[in-house]
């Protein structure tokens, strides 16, 4: 078995979006889980969108595309960007395993977008991208338990993410935003 160093592993820089409707949910999306060695979100399979930052890319920019090949949402206001890099650390037993084997875990700068649309506007899969779909069901949850309902590895990382976002459900409902 291949020992890896954690301390000697790069962490991957993603960007991850808070999407809320304007009742101040936000959306999650359930995780195809592929065949293999990665077993780390069999049981937690939600998370909201996220994904990585190409070579030369911008953050916001890395976000908008993202959030389109994951769920063809386009109609979106930038609401805030979170004022930090978030980080999570994958669980030791899939360390070499998971994000290609490359990573430590992900370094992610976070947004909260708007959706202004027709929910008719969400899908999954990918027909107009040539993509695979990296989801295969979503719904609208509330922001404050969003963290006790993905992988537990991510939750203090989703943690930092609900405080950073977190007078934004209220503001949505009290129509301030």
């Amino acid at each position: 078995m291949v020992q890896h160093n954690r301390e000697t592993m790069p962490y991957r820089d993603c960007v991850g979006i808070a999407l809320f409707n304007p009742s101040g949910k936000v959306f999650l999306a359930r995780r195809i889980l592929a065949p293999g060695p990665d077993t780390s979100e069999v049981d937690a399979p939600w998370q909201m969108p996220q994904g990585g930052i190409d070579d030369g890319e911008d953050a916001l920019p890395a976000a908008y595309r993202e959030l389109f090949e994951e769920t063809s949402v386009r109609t979106i206001r930038l609401l805030a960007q979170a004022p930090d890099w978030i980080h999570y650390d994958l669980p030791d037993d899939v360390l070499g395993i998971a994000l290609k084997g490359k990573y430590r875990g992900q370094r992610q700068k976070w947004f909260a977008f708007l959706f202004e649309g027709s929910e008719d506007e969400i899908n999954l899969s990918h027909d107009a991208h040539g993509l695979d779909p990296e989801f295969d069901a979503w719904r609208w949850e509330e922001f404050a338990k969003v963290p006790e309902i993905i992988v537990p590895f991510k939750r203090p990382a989703y943690l930092e993410i609900v405080s950073a976002f977190a007078d934004i459900p209220k503001q949505l409902r009290g129509g301030t935003l």
